[in-house]
């Protein structure tokens, strides 16, 4: 999952972006509105953490011109503001959600699963494929009720496709998705990733669809007729 962070003050953006990191997100930041509204404009993401007081431009401008062009991604907005008419300036300018600072960091993570989730019509923390489960609070993936040891790239891609199970995925969204703006995206890297998740969840749980992309399947289901 690719997130754009939009935060003036640089400590705690950095902290912020390590947080997020850490959490299993491939994070794009930008430090005033005019940067954001130009990534938020041009780059996809699965999700935006805004502040509200930005330079240049303010970050309920910045959001409402993102609305105004169509940009459906969640956005949860940050604001020391105390005002209750902010935060509904905020959410009807097209925000998903608020969090007021200060914040437990637990939170934030929280409110941005939820964010992520809903986007994709899922309601439940707990995403299956078949026997396959990934805990999205704790991050535990598990295939017949045994754990499976994934590492960050690895893990990134599976909640990536389990966001979207059943649905084919093109290797150049999953580019755009796993990895922040920064990162060297070899096209070949996609391939070794899903190649090694085949390895460690078995040859068929990830479906090539040829032409098209990827797949996550359930192969013990039954096919239509």
């Amino acid at each position: 999952m690719r997130v754009l962070l939009v935060e003036d003050e640089a400590v705690l953006r950095a902290q912020l972006k390590q947080l997020l990191t850490q959490a299993g997100y491939a994070v794009d930041e930008a430090a005033d509105g005019q940067q954001a509204l130009h990534l938020g404009s041009t780059e996809p993401y699965d999700a935006i953490v805004l502040d509200l007081g930005l330079p240049v431009l303010d970050g309920l401008t910045v959001l409402q011109r993102w609305r105004s062009q169509g940009q459906r991604v969640p956005v949860l907005i940050l604001t020391a503001r105390d005002g209750w008419h902010e935060k509904v300036a905020g959410i009807d300018a097209g925000a998903d959600d608020y969090l007021a600072k200060p914040f437990h960091t637990a939170e934030l993570l929280a409110r941005l699963r939820a964010l992520v989730r809903r986007a994709h019509g899922l309601a439940s923390p707990l995403l299956s494929c078949g026997d396959l489960e990934l805990d999205t609070r704790s991050g535990s993936v598990t295939q017949h009720g045994a754990s499976v040891s994934l590492t960050a790239h690895e893990h990134r891609l599976l909640s990536y496709l389990m966001h979207r199970a059943g649905q084919v995925v093109s290797r150049t969204e999953l580019i755009e998705h796993l990895y922040a703006q920064d990162f060297d995206r070899d096209s070949n890297t996609v391939e070794v990733f899903v190649a090694r998740l085949r390895r460690k969840l078995g040859a068929d749980r990830i479906e090539t669809v040829r032409g098209l992309g990827y797949r996550l399947a359930n192969p013990t289901s039954t096919p239509e007729a």
